[in-house]
């Protein structure tokens, strides 16, 4: 092939991409071995004060966690959108006696060094971030992340910032916190709590948001072609295109 595609977890147009027979796929889906479980759980606000006792005793133990902000500044209290800044002071306080750090994507790339440096050493044990730890963040101690508004940030995304734990032997735990105002949220959160498989979290996200545009800027959305709906057709686009390949291959 001229072009080689690797990715954990597929946003809503890649995946998208190979449905359309576009790209071929090829499926890695085992873990490393000596890894301990990773479970997920949805819950609302109101929880706080017994998310906070259990990360606690975690950190007693020597663990290591997360809490993921969907924002820098601009705190929204009124929609209830939080941000790393406008929340650090809190839980600075509310985490202590553990050293508790921030990470972001408008710190100088040497101030983010020092912290993720601090963070992998055990120097602080907890780091509230946004999602500039999506990728390349490697902390086997690292057991525990909270993810506040969880709806504000897609089913591949989230993700993907899960994975930043279970790295280790140890068992580790991921909560999305979330008003949980429709339903649709609500079903479309439940799905990281059912399954592990980056894949299934992929394809449930294109059903949801839509594959954007195959050529184009949008990576999520529904196309303008009405024909055809992948939320609802899926089974008939795969199909087609099936067909399509028998009759490339002369079948």
């Amino acid at each position: 092939p001229h072009l080689l595609v690797m990715i954990v977890t597929p946003i809503p147009r890649t995946l998208g991409l190979t449905l359309y027979g576009d790209l071929d796929s090829s499926v890695l889906n085992e873990l490393p071995t000596g890894r301990g479980t990773l479970r997920t759980y949805v819950r609302t606000p109101d929880r706080w004060p017994r998310i906070l006792d259990f990360f606690k005793t975690e950190l007693v133990a020597g663990r290591q966690a997360y809490v993921i902000f969907p924002r820098v500044n601009n705190e929204d209290t009124a929609a209830g959108i939080k941000a790393v800044n406008a929340e650090a002071k809190r839980l600075t306080r509310e985490f202590a006696p553990h050293d508790v750090g921030v990470l972001h994507g408008r710190l100088r790339p040497e101030e983010k060094d020092a912290v993720m440096t601090q963070f992998a050493s055990g120097e602080l044990q907890v780091l509230l971030a946004t999602s500039v730890v999506e990728v390349g963040v490697d902390v086997p101690n690292a057991t525990l992340m909270l993810i506040e508004n969880a709806d504000q940030f897609g089913l591949a995304q989230l993700h993907q910032l899960r994975g930043r734990i279970g790295r280790g032997a140890n068992d580790s735990h991921c909560i999305l916190l979330t008003k949980g105002k429709t339903e649709e949220t609500n079903e479309r959160l439940k799905i990281l709590e059912q399954t592990r498989d980056g894949f299934e979290v992929a394809e449930a996200d294109l059903k949801l948001r839509g594959p954007g545009e195959l050529v184009g800027q949008e990576q999520s959305g529904l196309p303008a072609l009405k024909f055809g709906d992948l939320r609802h057709d899926l089974p008939l686009l795969e199909l087609a295109r099936n067909i399509a390949f028998d009759i490339e291959a002369g079948r």
